[in-house]
């Protein structure tokens, strides 16, 4: 039987990739996320490459009283889920004391609280089932916060901080817990930052995720070089060389 997953923030970017690279390999998709037009299009494309089923689902986890809702129907369907991978992000510049803070908010509502409420729903489904796959995508961001990026950074941090700690509670239990952090992949939420060192297309970098995701890695940058290095070298790079990144 294939191995089902939810994903959200399907619609479009690194979740759209990454749909598209796990339907070619025959898993069965939920695919949620707040434009179910996109959604519709993306699982009729889904179901002609050879997903073994895909069904769609609208979901702003910003909502989060809905989210577990959400999930629970995903799992009827497709007769429960095997992975559940939170994806949902945005990123805009939230330059502190500029007038950004309802921008910050959102940032960190979707990017954070919307990830907790996801995968906490999903532990909640994985602990009836005694198994399951938790993902969630966090950031090389997360490593220092850079100017104007504050509120993305923090997100991203307080996301693997929090995966952190769920692996520790879920030890022994059969449910897996993977952080992958990306670098600059091509996609909407990257294009208009004026340089985007060591981008990689897409299609490139969701591929690579989908493989560590089926392998089950625990953290891992994405791709694994050269940000591996260029994360720990950010953790000593001084303030005053970064504020020049601004």
């Amino acid at each position: 039987m294939a191995k089902s997953i939810f994903l959200t923030g399907a619609s479009a970017g690194l979740g759209e990739g990454m749909a598209r690279g796990f339907a070619r390999r025959g898993y069965a998709l939920a695919l949620a996320a707040r434009r179910t037009d996109k959604l519709e299009e993306l699982a009729e494309e889904l179901r002609r490459s050879g997903a073994a089923k895909v069904s769609v689902h609208a979901l702003d986890v910003t909502d989060f009283e809905s989210v577990p809702r959400v999930v629970g129907e995903a799992a009827a369907v497709l007769n429960g889920l095997d992975i559940v991978i939170a994806n949902s992000g945005i990123g805009v510049p939230t330059p502190v004391g500029r007038g950004t803070f309802d921008a910050a908010r959102r940032v960190i509502d979707t990017n954070l609280t919307g990830a907790i409420a996801t995968v906490d729903a999903a532990v909640e489904l994985f602990r009836k089932q005694g198994r399951g796959h938790i993902v969630a995508i966090s950031s090389v961001a997360a490593v220092r916060g850079m100017p104007t990026q504050g509120a993305y950074s923090a997100s991203k941090a307080g996301l693997s901080r929090y995966l952190e700690a769920l692996r520790c509670e879920v030890a022994g239990t059969g449910i897996r817990v993977t952080d992958l952090a990306p670098g600059f992949i091509d996609t909407e939420l990257n294009r208009g930052m004026p340089s985007r060192p060591f981008v990689v297309s897409a299609e490139k970098g969701t591929e690579m995720m989908v493989a560590m995701i089926e392998r089950e890695v625990g953290f891992r940058y994405v791709p694994v070089m050269p940000w591996t290095l260029i994360a720990q070298l950010l953790k000593i790079v001084p303030a005053r060389m970064l504020a020049k990144a601004g």
